[in-house]
């Protein structure tokens, strides 16, 4: 019977325990289950129900429209003026000294001389046979002329012999004779007639032998068809020019550099902001700048790119700009009214359209769709909204078109 005193003792010490040693600990249990209850009851009767907030609370700037040149930048290259590879029309031997790649020649300079050969023999041949033929031109004249003198006695004895015939003083067989002899006589002017043109196609023809051996002679020497710089040297002396089929044979190439040519290749979205003569300038790949004039716009796109060709003139006096450099082009276009706002403000509406949110006078939330013009380091310069618009710059995720706001400004710095 002395196990109870001893359960006594032991729930005693364990009370003093707590309340002596865990006080703290037990005073802050006992006061968490006041606090939940009394929350459960405070919560249960002053929870009112929860209802969506009416108004969002946005951060808009006013922004206001500036004019500024909207350039259309492109990458392109130099190109020469013009370059043709200078061919011969004819086979032979060089002749001349050969001119270095790199020279400098004038419009009309000899570049190639190629041995002439036979064909002076051939021209003069062609000349004696011309000045034979116009030789055979006047016996001819004068067979025609003495075929008329016969045809006319001719028809004069038919004449005589048929007024005889009808008075009953001459035979019908005088008159037959007669007659064969007009007959003869407009045979003998059609065959000098035939003989005087056959004279004179002969002359036409030795013409034209003549024609083709001085032709073949002015072939001999090639001449640089406009000022430039050569590009490959011209044919060494001793060799051989040949033709192949309808190529000629090579005498050189001539490139013209001044002025020269930047290509460029233009959007289909950007080609109606770029006018015939709108300035351009660009940089070379060297970090060269150089400025110049648009003088080409294709009308016609590229199949595989849809983009347009764009050539614009520049200035090359010292042939400093080499045909084939990379260059970064930009072309002078019309200035558009932009609004200069922070990256962050743009968004897409629920068919990916870029655009904005912007404040409306009802303190409406509204969508404005834009188009990017140029990104800078204070943002990025937009077109498509109005000339004074508050644009929501924070919170613009959160609301769509008709939704109220009610906007905090910030100041905005252009």
């Amino acid at each position: 019977m002395r196990i109870v005193p001893l359960i006594i003792a032991v729930v005693v010490a364990a009370f003093m325990y707590l309340f002596i040693i865990e006080r703290d600990t037990l005073l802050a249990f006992a006061s968490t289950d006041d606090a939940v209850e009394e929350t459960t009851d405070v919560t249960a009767e002053t929870t009112p129900e929860i209802t969506q907030t009416d108004v969002v609370r946005v951060v808009a700037v006013h922004s206001a429209a500036r004019n500024i040149d909207s350039a259309v930048v492109v990458r392109g290259e130099t190109e020469a003026q013009r370059q043709i590879d200078v061919l011969g029309e004819t086979t032979g031997l060089v002749i001349s000294e050969p001119l270095r790649k790199g020279s400098f020649v004038t419009a009309g300079q000899v570049m190639c001389e190629i041995d002439p050969g036979t064909r002076g023999a051939a021209l003069a041949e062609a000349k004696a046979r011309l000045a034979e033929a116009r030789a055979g031109v006047p016996t001819a004249a004068a067979r025609v002329a003495e075929a008329n003198a016969r045809l006319e006695e001719a028809k004069i004895n038919d004449n005589a012999a048929s007024k005889l015939s009808q008075g009953g003083f001459a035979s019908d067989t005088r008159v037959a004779a007669t007659q064969a002899t007009v007959r003869a006589a407009e045979a003998g002017v059609a065959s000098a007639t035939s003989g005087l043109e056959s004279a004179r196609a002969g002359i036409q023809s030795a013409e034209a032998r003549v024609a083709v051996a001085q032709k073949e002679i002015d072939r001999l020497t090639i001449f640089a068809p406009f000022s430039g710089l050569l590009e490959t040297d011209t044919a060494e002396t001793g060799s051989l020019l040949q033709t192949q089929g309808q190529n000629g044979a090579h005498c050189a190439t001539i490139i013209e550099l001044d002025p020269i040519k930047l290509v460029g290749f233009v959007p289909e979205t950007e080609v109606g902001r770029v006018q015939i003569g709108a300035m351009a300038g660009a940089r070379l790949a060297s970090g060269q700048e150089v400025r110049g004039d648009v003088t080409f716009i294709s009308r016609a796109a590229d199949p595989a790119t849809r983009t347009f060709r764009v050539e614009i003139a520049v200035p090359n006096p010292e042939l400093t700009i080499r045909d084939g450099q990379t260059a970064e082009i930009i072309i002078g276009a019309e200035g558009k009214a932009a609004h200069l706002l922070p990256q962050s403000a743009l968004t897409l509406n629920d068919h990916g359209q870029l655009g904005v949110r912007i404040v409306s006078d009802e303190n409406m939330a509204e969508f404005v769709p834009v188009v990017a013009l140029r990104d800078t380091i204070d943002g990025v310069w937009l077109s498509g909204l109005p000339d004074k618009a508050n644009v929501i710059i924070i919170g613009q995720e959160y609301v769509v078109s008709g939704v109220p706001v009610e906007a905090s400004y910030q100041e905005h710095n252009e």
